[in-house]
């Protein structure tokens, strides 16, 4: 699980409702109309879809699992594998990598060695799995597209919910006990539109386009290592140059735990 998209949601709800408190009202006004949430969030994700395919909108279950459970990507595995191959290759000539290849859990590093198993030149190879890497970045783009598109009419659509009460508050000019919880109803609608984008929508957009640059960027260092692989480069140098795309902090564990394990050697 991703927890940081969870704690923000729930820590974000929290604060509006003690803020709410504070104030001398109750999270349960929130709910008190359940027309402005309709509106809100209801018309802002149809308003969304024209602008998507039908196909994204039967994705979204996926999509918000995708933003709360997260994908835990981890570099330096990859970077032993293809610092592995590259010293086999050295040894053996890059043949001889065609039966671990096929055994490669990660589609795309399997896709990218066994072209270079089956001797695709260097410059096809590049090509073919940079587009691989920008077509997932383009239907990436169109799942949390829809969250920010979502993001941008909520508060729109709140905006015509207040209009919309407020068009009702002026019938009833000859009751004015009504006219302050008529007034609070049609603001509730542009609280809603605000509160849905900023908590919710937006957030998880940005997640999820976070989330497909971080694989985006390995997948790139994928690239690389194969390229490298490909070019006979020595193993070190292969490993050195992939550890770039690691986190200052995660190469200093490795380069701990290399020492602790030369130690226990010793």
């Amino acid at each position: 699980m991703d927890l940081a998209t969870i704690l923000g949601l729930v820590l974000a709800l929290v604060i509006i409702s003690f803020a709410m408190i504070l104030d001398g009202g109750s999270p349960a006004e929130l709910f008190a109309h359940p027309q402005a949430i309709l509106l809100t969030v209801g018309g802002a994700m149809m308003a969304s879809l024209v602008s998507v395919p039908l196909k994204t909108m039967l994705n979204l279950p996926k999509l918000f699992m995708l933003a709360f459970t997260g994908k835990e990507i981890d570099p330096v595995p990859a970077i032993d594998i293809l610092t592995d191959m590259a010293d086999q290759a050295r040894r053996e000539g890059l043949l001889a990598l065609e039966d671990q290849a096929k055994s490669l859990e990660d589609a795309f590093l399997r896709k990218g060695v066994m072209l270079v198993v089956d001797g695709v030149d260097p410059a096809q190879v590049k090509a073919i799995l940079h587009i691989e890497v920008e077509n997932m970045k383009h239907r990436h783009a169109v799942g949390y597209g829809f969250f920010n598109a979502c993001g941008g009419y909520g508060p729109t659509m709140g905006i015509v919910g207040t209009v919309m009460g407020l068009i009702s508050v002026l019938k009833k000019l000859d009751d004015p006990g009504a006219l302050g919880e008529s007034i609070a109803a049609a603001f509730l609608a542009t609280l809603w539109g605000i509160m849905s984008a900023n908590v919710f929508w937006l957030p998880i957009g940005g997640k999820l386009a976070f989330n497909s640059e971080k694989e985006a960027a390995y997948r790139e260092m994928l690239v690389e290592g194969i390229l490298s692989l490909q070019a006979g480069e020595n193993p070190r140098m292969v490993r050195d140059k992939l550890m770039a795309y690691v986190a200052p902090s995660s190469r200093a564990e490795e380069v701990a735990q290399a020492g602790a394990t030369a130690g226990a050697e010793a």
